[in-house]
């Protein structure tokens, strides 16, 4: 992939093993294959586990740069440009519970400064850990932070002239790291983005959705895509197609444990009309979000509204369905766009279900999508981005760009 006496690599590494159905993975992966779309030499680090990581050969020689799998390429929608190096975790690692034998400590501490430094030029991480150990080995380092903690960030890191910017996703985040020690000048709000295949339109695949989906003589079908938990109005939405018998509710996401909950949850309140189809993956997500007549986001408020990442909402708008999502702190900004059909205030499911049947009558299903939420999206593509982030980067700190 490279020569072995240049640093040409740009990391991107994430602590948990993949593929898993959960948000802050998708971020990861999607903005690690952003930047692989600008052209840089990109590899997505992450550790595994089990018997193939007993292989002696693989421990000798543990980072590999090689081509993605078709299973995480199916799973997070991503390009062929983007390399995977996966590291062996062999046991006792994680077994034993100790610092020693913690897979973040075996790749903080052992792979990153005896194999991946040799050609790496930038480290890209949600993991401060990792970050933290790239800037003491003389690397220069982004570090993603999205979810408010009240840990201080050391001095010594966030001050040194290799950590060059940190990168979060709402205002009030970016505001609690600065508290916390993080120089107001390194760091930026910077919003997720959007899989640029969730634009390509999918009509047929659509169609079978719907065929699928569409259940005694409904004809209208309201898709959910995203977390099963009771903050991001599951339970709401369940009251919400209570008050909708005639319209068939879908959502997509979720653990096999949250997906049980919340079925069990819908038979125990007879609300019949919604189903829960389990994670999706995202080479089949964007037909099902072209299948539905509106995108649901019906989040709850509190803390979490404040913060939340509206990380499906890109993909929502780039289906080009129509939006109807509730007045929570972290999408204010977007009230002003007409690629959202409607607003409601969040925790009331009449006013959500009223919100729903206003824009199944204003906004009738087109199959190519709604034009004006197809363009507003287009300046959130990850590879936007990816370009934005790395302006922040001194130059001669930047990886080379591959030739063709």
């Amino acid at each position: 992939m490279n020569n072995p006496g240049l640093k040409t690599n740009y990391i991107f590494f994430i602590k948990e093993e993949l593929p898993k159905p959960e948000a802050h993975l998708v971020q990861s992966t999607n903005a690690a294959n952003g930047a692989a779309n600008l052209g840089y030499s990109t590899v997505l680090v992450y550790p595994y586990k089990g018997l193939a990581a007993l292989n002696p050969i693989k421990l000798a020689h543990p980072f590999k740069p090689q081509q993605t799998p078709a299973e995480l390429i199916n799973y997070y929608n991503l390009h062929d440009k983007l390399k995977v190096a996966p590291l062996p975790m062999p046991w006792p690692i994680d077994h034993w519970r100790s610092k020693f034998t913690d897979s973040n400590t075996i790749a903080s501490k052992y792979y990153l400064p005896f194999h991946i430094l040799p050609t790496t030029k930038l480290v890209h991480s949600r993991d401060w850990n990792f970050v933290k150990a790239a800037i003491k080995n003389g690397v220069p380092a982004i570090y993603e932070h999205h979810h408010h903690e009240d840990k201080r960030f050391e001095p010594e890191i966030v001050k040194n002239p290799l950590f060059q910017i940190a990168v979060t996703v709402v205002d009030t985040i970016r505001e609690t790291m600065i508290q916390n020690g993080m120089p107001a000048e390194k760091v930026i709000k910077l919003h997720n983005g959007f899989n640029r295949l969730f634009m390509q339109r999918q009509p047929e695949k659509a169609a079978i959705w719907r065929e699928q989906l569409l259940q005694d003589g409904r004809s209208h079908l309201v898709v959910y895509a995203g977390a099963l938990q009771e903050f991001k109005g599951i339970d709401v939405l369940i009251n919400v197609a209570n008050e909708m018998p005639n319209v068939q509710f879908a959502c997509a996401g979720g653990t096999p444990k949250e997906v049980e909950h919340y079925q069990q949850l819908a038979k125990e309140k007879q609300v019949y009309n919604m189903t829960f189809l389990g994670y999706v993956l995202h080479n089949e997500l964007a037909s099902l979000l072209q299948a539905a007549d509106i995108l649901a986001h019906p989040h709850c408020s509190g803390k979490a509204a404040t913060f939340t990442s509206p990380l499906k909402l890109f993909d929502y708008f780039a289906s080009g369905t129509p939006i109807v999502a509730t007045e929570i702190p972290s999408l204010i900004e977007f009230q002003d766009t007409q690629a959202i059909a409607a607003w409601c205030e969040p925790d009331n499911p009449r006013k959500f279900a009223e919100c729903l049947q206003r824009v199944l009558e204003t906004h009738p299903r087109k199959l190519a999508g709604y034009a004006n939420s197809i363009e507003f999206v287009k300046q959130y593509s990850w590879e936007n981005r990816a370009a934005k982030i790395l302006s922040y980067v001194d130059k001669s700190l930047l990886p080379p760009l591959l030739t063709a």
